[in-house]
């Protein structure tokens, strides 16, 4: 039996009650990948090869994460300005722009490693982790019923097959906000769940992010609230905690945030107003 995208099958001794056995299990898969760009000077037409990132990953959806981690740090605006994305070699993507980054790469100067737990390792400085022209939203739209809302650790826990597998896996998924699952994506890295969301976001479902609630499944830092703000998504639940800066964040891009999601309780930091109390 083969194990499943993502996982790979491991032996190991597992000591019960003063009991040793011999058996097998399964573990997220993580390894790293290589994403490369290539874009033409304006003026010259001259063909321009840059190293964008190496990130820890688990296989699965390369090209959603390439793709989303281009669009949240605003190297591109619109996934058609990505005119295609190659893999010639394993553990390697050459994504191809129909113009020159947006931001310079010198913004990750300090290392192209980012591992699959931090999504702000690769910063030069502070200056860097803010990034311009974050959309605004509609401070009361769209709205969720609380009841709804306390239904959706459930709707994951149901969707979330590799997590159910290993144990070892985050997710980040997306509704509407009448408790509708649309999409969902796993990953051992919480940005690149997320990353693999907003790039795997195209065609309708990118039209409706404004209109969506992200779920999280684990703790929020100040990055995801990023990733979801350049996404325009205007409501942001976790199962976990969020960070001091999230929340800060948060406030000043006008995203409800809210965490500790459970069936029976959560907590609102920031813009409550989006929630309907039944």
């Amino acid at each position: 039996m083969h194990p499943a995208e993502g996982t790979k099958r491991t032996r190991l001794l597992r000591h019960t009650s003063g009991q040793t056995k011999e058996t097998w299990d399964v573990l997220a898969e993580e390894a790293p990948l290589e994403i490369v760009i290539t874009h033409q000077r304006p003026k010259t037409g001259l063909l321009v090869e840059e190293a964008f990132a190496v990130t820890m990953r688990t296989p699965g959806a390369d090209r959603e994460l390439a793709l989303g981690l281009m669009l949240s740090e605003g190297l591109i605006e619109r996934a058609e300005s990505v005119t295609g994305i190659d893999s010639t070699e394993p553990n390697k993507l050459t994504c191809h722009l129909s113009h020159p980054p947006l931001r310079s790469l010198e913004h990750r100067q300090r290392g192209l490693y980012a591992s699959s737990s931090c999504g702000v390792c690769g910063k030069a400085d502070l200056t860097q982790l803010e990034l311009p022209n974050i959309p605004k939203l509609d401070p009361l739209s769209p709205q969720i019923d609380s009841t709804v809302l306390r239904q959706l650790p459930k709707t994951l826990q149901l969707h979330q097959g590799n997590f159910e597998n290993t144990g070892g896996l985050h997710a980040a998924a997306l509704f509407t906000p009448d408790g509708k699952l649309i999409s969902i994506f796993e990953d051992i890295g919480r940005h690149n769940a997320l990353d693999k969301l907003i790039g795997g976001a195209t065609g309708d479902i990118a039209l409706k992010l404004s209109e969506s609630v992200l779920l999280l499944s684990g703790r929020v830092s100040y990055e995801l609230i990023q990733k979801a703000a350049v996404a325009k998504l205007p409501i942001i639940a976790a199962l976990g905690a969020p960070s001091s800066l999230a929340v800060e964040l948060a406030q000043k891009f006008g995203q409800t945030l809210i965490g500790f999601l459970r069936e029976d309780r959560f907590n609102i930091y920031a813009h409550p107003q989006r929630i309907l109390s039944s």
